[in-house]
């Protein structure tokens, strides 16, 4: 049976037009210390939350308050919207949560969708590739300065937002960076929160705080990790 994940928005949005990021976990916590920097650095407001049933029963308390662990944030003036999650979700939960990121996209009439995935490097500084579902997303890529890919598997949430997006027209764009996967990704966050701000105008990160916040979140999301992998344990047991 195929699980239901739901997005429930606090106020009507509006970002037509606009961009969304998928700040989903891949390998590592690159993605979603990038997209908190970005939130942190360019006054994003939370605009709802994306649930579901086969999702671990948790909250993230921050600042004092409960959170969901997944949430959606927007930033109106930008027209940009961010998927933040501080969970890794299983394989299985991959193709209903990309589509259901593409039905909430279309519904907000976003033009283009950036995603990535991480690749496992002794250099994180090697350079940037980008991966677009349309002729116009491969176009966007070479304006942005990043090379694109030719050849290769994109595995996870980017990769069926790729053939989803292709499928339906939709511009979608994957960034493959580069991670040693050890300790708080400070380097590989700080260059992917500046290749997205390449393709979305008005984006910007603070890499002087990236550092600080990329223990503070890699902290919140190994925790997170680990409180869901407990219930789980406790609940086949």
């Amino acid at each position: 049976m195929i699980p239901k994940i739901r997005i429930r928005e606090i106020r009507k949005l509006n970002l037509e037009n606009g961009y969304l990021i998928d700040g989903f976990p891949s390998a590592g916590f690159t993605s979603a210390i990038a997209t908190e920097s970005m939130i942190n650095t360019s006054q994003f407001e939370l605009g709802g939350v994306m649930d579901s049933e086969a999702f671990p029963p948790i909250s993230v308390i921050k600042n004092g308050k409960p959170n969901f662990p997944s949430r959606i944030f927007v930033n109106e003036k930008l027209k940009v919207g961010i998927f933040l999650s501080y969970l890794t979700l299983e394989q299985s939960l991959h193709r209903i949560t990309a589509k259901t990121m593409l039905s909430w996209a279309k519904k907000q009439k976003i033009k283009l969708i950036v995603s990535s995935v991480a690749i496992k490097s002794p250099n994180e500084e090697e350079e940037m590739i980008g991966i677009g579902s349309t002729e116009s997303a491969r176009t966007k890529i070479k304006e942005a300065g990043l090379k694109v890919l030719d050849h290769g598997t994109i595995p996870g949430i980017p990769g069926i937002l790729l053939n989803e997006g292709r499928m339906s027209n939709q511009d979608v764009i994957v960034i493959i960076f580069h991670t040693t996967g050890n300790g708080p990704d400070f380097k590989s966050s700080a260059n992917l929160c500046m290749a997205m701000s390449k393709l979305i105008p008005g984006a910007s990160c603070d890499i002087s705080s990236l550092e600080k916040e990329a223990e503070k979140a890699e902290g919140i999301i190994k925790e997170a990790q680990e409180e869901s992998k407990n219930l789980k344990d406790s609940m086949y047991r």
